[in-house]
């Protein structure tokens, strides 16, 4: 199947390595979902986090394809919906920041701990800043004006990148779990994945 090719691409296999390219630079870097998805690891293991990967990979593919089909032309109809979406993203990413930093030590996190499910996660993926720009750049870049068929092209790249990315940062988080055995230092970890799922929230914060 030939796709429609955008500007300055002479060939589908040219646009296919530049969306993979994007695709995986854009999953792999830090972000809302890694940061958390490392965060949970730590605290809560591998298994326990598998809801939560699940719902991050499953959300954002879904957000794709329902941006695809002209969920951001919202935005353009009713400009008033993109501050709405970026005050509830700051809102929440700030809560959740709260919740990462006063996670309760390993040895009582283990009992009453609650890592985020898998609804949970994939309504985050609708107030996380790094999710939208991601799906509206590949939607506008990579599938703008073709087929449908070229449009789940480009979720089924991105669920090929994705999907390895967020458990590679997940095990990352359990790995460092083996040097989090004293609560003080699990402390100082959380309050930094705190700080920087904050920090994150910078380029939301930029005057548009």
């Amino acid at each position: 199947m030939r796709l429609t090719c955008v500007k300055n691409c002479a060939m589908p296999y040219e646009l296919l390595t530049a969306l993979a390219g994007f695709a995986f630079v854009s999953s792999i870097t830090p972000g809302p979902n890694n940061l958390m998805l490392m965060a949970s690891g730590a605290n809560f293991g591998f298994a326990r986090t598998l809801p939560h990967m699940i719902g991050v990979g499953f959300g954002f593919l879904l957000m794709i394809v329902l941006v695809g089909l002209g969920l951001a032309q919202v935005f353009e109809l009713y400009p008033v919906s993109h501050t709405v979406l970026k005050i509830a993203s700051v809102m929440y990413l700030l809560y959740l920041a709260f919740k990462i930093a006063t996670a309760a030590p390993k040895t009582k996190a283990d009992a009453t701990g609650v890592p985020m499910t898998f609804l949970q996660a994939c309504a985050f993926q609708w107030v996380n800043p790094k999710a939208w720009t991601m799906a509206v750049t590949a939607v506008t870049v990579y599938a703008s004006g073709t087929s449908f068929g070229a449009l789940l092209l480009v979720t089924a790249v991105f669920g090929a990148f994705n999907v390895p990315c967020i458990t590679a940062w997940t095990l990352l988080g359990q790995q460092m779990a083996r040097v989090l055995t004293n609560p003080s230092r699990l402390r100082a970890f959380n309050w930094s994945m705190a700080a920087l799922l904050v920090a994150s929230l910078y380029p939301v914060l930029l005057p548009q």
